[in-house]
């Protein structure tokens, strides 16, 4: 039971965060938040201001990413317009500035890095054990960098805040900061988040950040940013520390009763039984008109729906498409061809929305993966080590091995790991944001039909930003002709 001691806590974490920043108050006032100035003054409130940073990460998962990781990729659509305008506004590439999705999006990640900047502002001042001060500022400035890493891919410039803003009018002074200057802060906040997290932690706090996880997302930021070496180098720190590792039964990472595993180095927590911190996928990702057959409790709302591309795109014997996604489902004696993502399945919910299923940011096959594309961009090798991690994961999934007859240089090694991540990483997020940072979004999707203006590979800035400073927030450029 003491597994999700941490989980439980978001309960009141999620409390406090909503008393002391509210998202009608963001939307007034630009990334900014005025209450709770004199709350923090033991060592227990800034553990709850801690983990109301955490909580944080549960709105901005519960859609917006996987809207936009997804559902603007190859790998999922909107197939009911009752499934919401903004979600097949932006499956349509047709997004709005005033699009909700985004600007829920806006609101949750500044909330949760002004909740970060609160902790790291007062924790100085407040006497306690300086281990576990020294660990709540790295924990919160992974979660800072995170929602940054988050914000600049699908936004492009952001405001960069650092610091507790009190002050309402300050925060009108905050323009969109460039995108490497951005970065710069994300990587300084991982760095000293892997230099002072533990690589591990008790039962109690089994959720939290850890040293692996902070150069993990590194790795991910530098892959990003074409940073092939140190990319490389980062991926093989997580390697090399032995605390991690491939699941021998790929079912086994998404299962219940299995949250946090060897395998995960990071995931948002998510505890159900009406503590208002269940998951909503179950729900979500169940087919409208499904009734409860696939979501066994309440109704689908059919607004992450796998493509028949993405079902294709699983070779034979593929042991992970069975686990990741369904074709339909049986309606009595009737077979109903609506397919569906079954990874995030909770066969025992509480309640409609109230699931125990967490969200993987990050797994190690991703970083076995990462590092296959990293050394190959710095020079392609037949065989060796970039085939070598490339067939680790195949080999679980009960495929053969690549081999450099078949992947004979460079190119055609690249298409090996961009097909291998979409089947392994289906439906986690990670597709649209691989298309993009490999400069393949717009190729990859116009051969599919979906011609795509380039302007549209960031998304619009929230048209309530704009109208509440514009002198200041500037919109992305194109949109401003919508």
């Amino acid at each position: 039971m003491k597994k999700y001691n941490f989980s439980i806590k978001y309960s009141f974490a999620i409390i406090l965060l909503s008393v002391s920043c509210k998202s009608d108050f963001l939307d007034r006032a630009p990334i900014s938040q005025t209450n709770s100035v004199n709350f923090y003054k033991t060592q227990a409130d800034m553990l709850n201001a801690v983990n109301a940073a955490y909580a944080s990460l549960q709105a901005e998962y519960n859609q917006s990413m996987y809207t936009i990781g997804e559902v603007t990729s190859d790998n999922t659509e909107i197939l009911d317009a009752q499934s919401g305008i903004d979600n097949t506004q932006i499956d349509d590439f047709k997004t709005l500035t005033n699009n909700g999705i985004l600007s829920s999006m806006w609101n949750y990640n500044y909330t949760g890095i002004l909740a970060c900047n609160t902790v790291i502002d007062r924790i100085q001042a407040i006497s306690m054990d300086e281990t576990l001060k020294t660990r709540y500022i790295a924990e919160v400035k992974f979660l800072r960098a995170l929602q940054y890493f988050n914000m600049v891919r699908t936004f492009g410039d952001v405001p960069l805040v650092v610091k507790e803003i009190v002050d309402v009018q300050e925060s009108y002074t905050y323009a969109r900061t460039p995108v490497d200057e951005v970065y710069k802060q994300i990587i300084a906040d991982l760095t000293e988040a892997e230099n002072n997290l533990p690589p591990i932690y008790g039962d109690a706090d089994v959720g939290r950040a850890t040293s692996g996880a902070a150069k993990g997302i590194l790795a991910k930021v530098y892959l990003t940013q074409g940073k092939w070496s140190d990319a490389a180098s980062k991926a093989q720190e997580v390697i090399s520390s032995a605390k991690y590792g491939l699941l021998d039964d790929y079912k086994n990472v998404f299962a219940i009763n299995n949250k946090n595993n060897k395998e995960s180095l990071f995931e948002v927590q998510y505890k159900k039984g009406g503590y208002g911190t269940g998951s909503p996928f179950n729900n979500a990702f169940a087919p409208r008109n499904s009734g409860s057959i696939v979501s066994t409790i309440g109704a689908g709302s059919g607004t992450n729906q796998p493509t028949a591309d993405i079902s294709a795109a699983y070779e034979p014997g593929d042991l992970r498409k069975d686990i990741s996604m369904a074709e339909g489902y049986m309606n009595g004696s009737t077979f109903v061809a609506s397919r569906y993502i079954k990874k995030f399945l909770d066969p025992n919910l509480f309640a409609g929305n109230d699931a125990d299923n967490n969200w993987p940011v990050l797994r190690y096959a991703d970083v076995l993966l990462m590092r296959a594309e990293a050394l190959n961009e710095q020079g392609y090798s037949a065989g060796g080590e970039t085939f070598d991690l490339l067939n680790q994961i195949r080999k679980r999934a009960g495929l053969t091995d690549i081999k450099p007859a078949t992947v004979p240089d460079q190119a055609a090694f690249r298409l090996a790991i961009e097909q291998e991540r979409r089947v392994e990483l289906a439906f986690e997020d990670h597709r649209w944001f691989d298309l993009v940072r490999t400069n393949r979004a717009v190729e990859v999707l116009k051969a599919k039909g979906e011609t795509i203006q380039p302007y549209r590979l960031l998304f619009p800035i929230p048209q309530t930003q704009i109208d509440i400073n514009p002198s200041v927030i500037t919109q992305n450029q194109g949109y401003n002709e919508n």
